[in-house]
């Protein structure tokens, strides 16, 4: 039964309204340059700084994040954060070292990376790749997250509700990166201010209607279990998020591979100039800093509320069809607490950071596709018009495919009582340490060759499934004591998938070196790209705004180590 009032479709209707005529307004506008590929896929030269940072924002957060960080929220805490607060320093990092390579080297596309600094054998291997990964992680997990979280909200079928999210991005979608792009800054609004609404009642509600720094006050310290962001060895989620490691190990491997070397997020940037980039990615780190307050506090609050059982929800609200709790409800139930009109404000949020996210990813599809395969491989001699034609097409299909396998499969992999927020990580990084080694190489060792890059491909990849299934052959127990290995929930020993990205990238960066010194030695002399250390060099704003991030991380990670 739907637990949206009618003045929330309201709401939610104005809200579809605002951005579908800001998106035609913006298509219209701008209808003779959509012709052109680059303009389509890129928006080349013409999105701002703030358009590029809300757009990288509202593509990155999404259901996810909404339901399966709140959810991770909930069941771990605020260390989930580490995914957020980390990523902003990431963003720096990019800004700093990868913008410039780049850009110099006129990169529109990761492939396009990989043929001119290895060759086009590495290029097709990872474009396929890239499409399979995006259709069935990415955008399937996002598809499918969304629709459960409305579904629960609304009342509404979840099989309409995949459908209709997967129209709502195509309409946004078939308006090119600029129509994506400008649109996202609305998505942003709606998302950060639906976000805090949340966010204030949850805390507003366990103060007693005290406000809510009563309300922060007194969850900090009746959840103080939830409010460390470095777990110990014998912390139950400790496998979640091992240590150290969401600090000087496997986060770091997982976030530069996401946010320098993935062509949904650097797509953002690619088409404008180095400072509008940087400035863009600054703003999207500062952004980052405040997620953690719109999508963990609030799966913090529910604990809370449940813990203490302040009837605002009822626990079975939580519970799976087999009466396990499900993480993945937290952020709804959450959600229905809200008064009529905020509720459809913060519905609409939810949607907005879906339709966001669907979009930027179906848009990246269609640039790999286009202009990596088609482009190259089916038809060289392909106009502007047509790729632009084949683009839209390829956004449909890509959607559809992503319809089938949420329908198929979607419950299996992501259903009750599943952390959604960690499937995905787990899974994206069984190839994140081979494709972050082979781009890091790449830009900056002249020597590392392209047979060294399809090892850390394939030999990536061989060795995650390796880690991964290594404890059903052998008893790794005793790598507790070093910290490398810990009881999963069956009391099998594993080592922690962050942990995993560590040991997989050092084997491929020793791998590559080894590969490439052999092949040196007989003559190869593979491509390397133009890199000016200059390049690297920042204005005095961006260093700024920089060092103000850094000290923020370092009073974060103080006060809640």
């Amino acid at each position: 039964m739907s637990t949206l009032h009618s003045y929330d479709y309201i709401v939610f209707f104005v809200y579809f309204i605002i951005v579908a005529t800001y998106g035609f307004w913006i298509y219209y506008k701008k209808k003779s340059a959509t012709s052109d590929s680059k303009d389509y896929f890129l928006a080349e030269g013409s999105l701002t700084w703030w358009a590029i940072g809300a757009s990288l924002i509202a593509s990155n957060i999404s259901a996810e994040q909404m339901i399966g960080m709140s959810g991770s929220g909930f069941k771990l805490g605020l260390a989930i954060s580490a995914y957020e607060w980390m990523a902003a320093a990431t963003l720096i990092i990019v800004a700093v070292f990868f913008m410039p390579v780049y850009l110099k080297n006129k990169i529109f596309t990761m492939p396009q990376f990989l043929n001119e600094r290895y060759n086009s054998t590495v290029a097709m291997i990872m474009a396929i790749f890239w499409l399979a990964l995006y259709i069935v992680v990415n955008l399937m997990s996002i598809l499918y997250l969304g629709a459960l979280a409305i579904s629960g909200i609304s009342g509404i079928d979840i099989t309409v509700c995949i459908l209709g999210l997967a129209v709502f991005a195509i309409v946004i979608t078939l308006g090119g990166m600029k129509v994506i792009g400008y649109t996202d800054v609305i998505q942003v609004f709606f998302l950060v201010l639906g976000g805090l609404v949340a966010s204030y009642i949850a805390l507003n509600i366990i103060s007693g209607q005290q406000g809510v720094m009563k309300g922060f006050a007194t969850l900090t310290s009746g959840a103080s279990e939830h409010f460390h962001l470095i777990f110990k060895k014998d912390n139950p989620n400790y496998i979640d998020l091992p240590g150290l490691s969401v600090l000087i190990g496997g986060m770091w491997i997982a976030n530069l591979n996401y946010w320098g070397c993935n062509q949904y997020i650097t797509q953002r940037a690619l088409g404008a100039s180095l400072p509008v980039a940087r400035s863009g990615l600054l703003f999207a780190a500062f952004l980052k800093m405040l997620m953690p307050i719109i999508v963990v506090i609030p799966g913090i609050a529910v604990y809370y509320i449940i813990k203490e059982n302040i009837p605002a929800i009822s626990p079975d609200s939580l519970l799976t069809s087999s009466g396990v709790q499900d993480p993945n409800k937290a952020y709804p139930a959450l959600l229905g607490l809200l008064p009529v009109g905020l509720k459809g404000l913060s519905f609409a949020a939810l949607t907005a950071a879906i339709v966001a996210s669907l979009a930027g990813k179906a848009n990246s599809i269609a640039t790999i596709f286009t202009l990596d395969i088609y482009k190259k491989a089916m038809n060289r001699e392909a106009g502007e018009k047509n790729l632009v034609n084949v683009g839209k097409v390829t956004v449909i299909v890509s959607m559809l495919l992503a319809v089938l396998l949420s329908l198929a499969i979607g419950d299996a992999l992501m259903g009750e009582g599943k952390q959604g927020f960690q499937y995905i990580q787990e899974y994206t990084g069984f190839v994140s340490p081979g494709i972050f080694a082979m781009f890091i190489l790449g830009f900056f060792w002249k020597k590392t060759t392209s047979n060294a890059a399809l090892f850390a491909t394939i030999g990536g990849f061989i060795a995650s499934v390796v880690l991964k299934f290594l404890p059903g052959w052998i008893d790794l127990s005793f790598l507790y004591d070093y910290g490398w290995a810990v009881a999963n929930s069956s009391g099998i020993y594993e080592i922690p998938f962050m942990d995993r990205m560590l040991i997989v990238f050092v084997i491929c960066i020793v791998g590559m070196y080894f590969i490439s010194t052999a092949e040196n030695r007989k003559g190869i002399v593979p491509k390397g790209l133009e890199v000016d250390t200059k390049m690297f060099n920042v204005s005095s704003s961006f260093a700024a705004g920089s060092l103000i991030i850094i000290l923020m991380l370092v009073a974060l990670y103080t006060v809640f180590w």
